[in-house]
C-alpha cells in the first residue's frame, strides 16, 4: 500500500529546464565557449555536476567544476527572480496527498542552492513536505536508485512503498531500480520514452487517481 509520494523538482514541480540551460550556456559564453542547448539533453536529470561537466568536457573546457556550478546559480537566480510558478496540479496533488494521510518528498539531483530557489520561487517551502533530498546527499546520481532510496528512509519508508514522480528517462529508471511505483510526467520526455514508468501524464494536474490510490 502507498504510504508516500517522492516528487522530483525540475520538470515536476517546476519548469526550470530552459532556465538552468540558459544560465549554463551564459556562463560557458563567460569562459569564450558557445555551447548549444541540445548538449545538456542526455545530462538531464542527472544532477549538475554532470549536467555542466558533461558538457565541459565535450568541448575540453577545463575548470572546477564547484566554480562553474556557483556562477551558473548565481545566474540562474538571477533570470529566475520572479519567473517560475509551480506546475498545474503541483499545488492540488500535494493538498491531496495530505488529506489521504500520505508523506511527501521532494527528491531532486540538483544541488541544495538550486532547490532551495525553485521551492522558494514557487512558494514551496521545503518545510511543505515531510523530507528532502538534494544532489549533494547523494554520491550515486540517477539512474542509480539511492536517491529514492534515501528520501524513502528519511520517511521511515521503503522505497517500494513510495510513488516516485518523475519527468526524465535517468529518473524513471532510478525509480523503478529502487522497487518504487513510478508516475512519469511527458514535461521533458515523451510518453515512449517513459515508457517504464507505471503511469504516464503529461502533469500532475492529469495524474491518474490510481497512482496514489495503490
Amino acid at each position: 500500500m502507498i504510504k508516500a509520494v517522492l516528487f522530483d523538482m525540475d520538470g515536476v514541480l517546476v519548469d526550470s529546464e530552459e532556465f538552468i540551460c540558459e544560465a549554463a550556456m551564459a556562463m560557458f559564453k563567460e569562459k569564450g565557449v558557445t555551447v548549444q542547448p541540445d548538449d545538456f539533453l542526455p545530462f538531464v536529470g542527472t544532477g549538475e555536476n554532470r549536467y555542466i561537466g558533461g558538457v565541459a568536457a565535450k568541448y575540453n573546457v577545463e575548470g572546477d567544476i564547484n566554480t562553474m556550478k556557483a556562477r551558473t546559480y548565481a545566474i540562474y537566480e538571477s533570470i529566475t527572480r520572479g519567473k517560475l510558478q509551480p506546475l498545474e496540479g503541483v499545488v492540488e496533488l500535494i493538498a491531496e496527498c495530505k488529506k489521504r494521510g500520505l508523506k511527501t518528498a521532494v527528491a531532486t539531483s540538483a544541488d541544495k542552492v538550486k532547490m532551495e530557489i525553485n521551492l522558494r520561487e514557487i512558494g514551496l517551502s521545503a518545510e511543505t513536505f515531510d523530507a528532502t533530498v538534494n544532489g549533494l546527499e547523494v554520491e550515486r546520481k540517477k539512474p542509480s536508485p539511492d536517491i529514492f532510496i534515501i528520501a524513502a528512509e528519511k520517511l521511515g519508508l521503503k522505497a517500494s512503498e513510495c510513488l516516485v514522480v518523475e519527468d526524465a528517462v535517468n529518473g524513471v529508471e532510478a525509480a523503478k531500480a529502487a522497487g518504487a511505483k513510478c508516475l512519469g510526467l511527458t514535461t521533458s520526455f515523451t510518453a515512449e520514452q517513459l515508457n517504464k514508468a507505471d503511469w504516464i501524464a503529461p502533469t500532475l494536474k492529469y495524474a491518474p487517481i490510481e497512482a496514489i490510490s495503490w
